[in-house]
């Protein structure tokens, strides 16, 4: 820092303010110290600036490794926007049957100054942690011995009630559900929507096929059950895979979608437009529970004024041609 302050002719504390993108400082001045900064091939210790200042400038992400289309896109749409306001990403995975609480300790160790908790499995009971970093959690609520906690998130339950909703308006006198895994908590909250929509409408709610993976073949194998059953019109998957999988089980039993039966997935992954037919689904704005994450976690690292915790970021219910009305079971005569 004191030779990019010697060539470019200002003061240490002003090579600071422009590393640290601090305001009260020229366009012109900035300009110059930034080009000698590269010229010079200068990087700011890390090491060093946590010393002094009690911050790395890095954000810890605890999250299950998987290549499920809505656990990896959260994870690019949080790497986004922490590098948009300054900070480095680091990642601790969860293995299968370790506690969330091994991970924190490892980001802890690295050096992070706030941790998300994108982690996606839980035992339905209240995460209890130790951390003297702030932390959000991007499913349910989760319970500091020091520190701060907030919770941020789409609303699940809201979203799979429309996706119900959407079908119960089409005719249909009621929606069967191919269930996710029941630890995970997004699972829950879509199995949740699915049956509050039923018992507003006054519809009968069916049994559970088995419970599904996320993964195309347990759709399938849950679709050849249901293709079997005379009197499923509708049905909501709990994402676009397993609905994928229903689709092919229901065109290999002969079974017209949408005319015999209507499915509707969740995620909208980017084949969902692109399926015969294109499929009705949720659309996640994952950027959006991201960025507002980040949000509230340099807030309260920062200590500034934060904003509001969020469960409730909208999903979009996108409605393509795997939906209609329900086919009548006696149509007229032809005349």
């Amino acid at each position: 820092m004191t030779e990019v302050a010697r060539a470019a002719g200002v003061s240490q504390k002003t090579v600071s303010r422009v590393v640290n993108d601090e305001p009260h400082v020229s366009p012109e001045v900035r300009d110059r110290v930034l080009r000698v900064i590269r010229e010079l091939d200068y990087r700011p210790n890390n090491a060093a600036r946590a010393l002094l200042l009690g911050r790395y400038r890095r954000i810890g992400v605890v999250s299950l490794g998987t290549a499920l289309y809505g656990p990896s896109t959260l994870l690019i749409a949080l790497e986004r926007a922490m590098q948009r306001a300054g900070y480095s990403f680091a990642l601790a995975g969860t293995l299968e049957g370790q506690p969330v609480s091994v991970a924190v300790e490892a980001l802890l160790e690295q050096g992070v100054d706030g941790i998300v908790l994108s982690e996606p499995i839980d035992d339905g009971t209240p995460l209890r942690l130790s951390a003297d970093v702030p932390v959000v959690s991007l499913g349910d609520g989760v319970e500091l011995t020091q520190g701060g906690a907030a919770v941020v998130g789409a609303d699940g339950v809201a979203a799979a009630r429309a996706a119900t909703e959407h079908l119960l308006s089409l005719g249909h006198r009621t929606v069967w559900h191919l269930p996710g895994p029941h630890d995970w908590w997004a699972a829950r909250d879509r199995a949740r929507g699915w049956r509050e929509a039923l018992a507003a409408a006054g519809a009968p709610e069916p049994p559970l096929p088995v419970e599904g993976d996320w993964s195309p073949a347990s759709g399938h194998a849950a679709g050849r059950q249901l293709a079997q059953l005379s009197d499923v019109t509708a049905v909501f998957a709990a994402n676009d895979d397993m609905a994928i999988g229903a689709l092919r089980a229901f065109a290999e039993a002969g079974v017209s979608v949408p005319g015999d039966i209507s499915v509707v997935g969740y995620d909208d992954i980017p084949a969902a437009a692109y399926l015969s037919p294109p499929l009705t689904t949720v659309r996640q704005n994952f950027s959006a529970v991201a960025e507002h994450a980040v949000d509230v976690l340099i807030a309260m690292i920062e200590g500034s004024p934060r904003p509001p915790e969020a469960t409730d970021i909208a999903a979009e219910l996108t409605v393509r041609s795997s939906t209609g009305p329900v086919r009548d079971p006696d149509p007229p005569p032809l005349r």
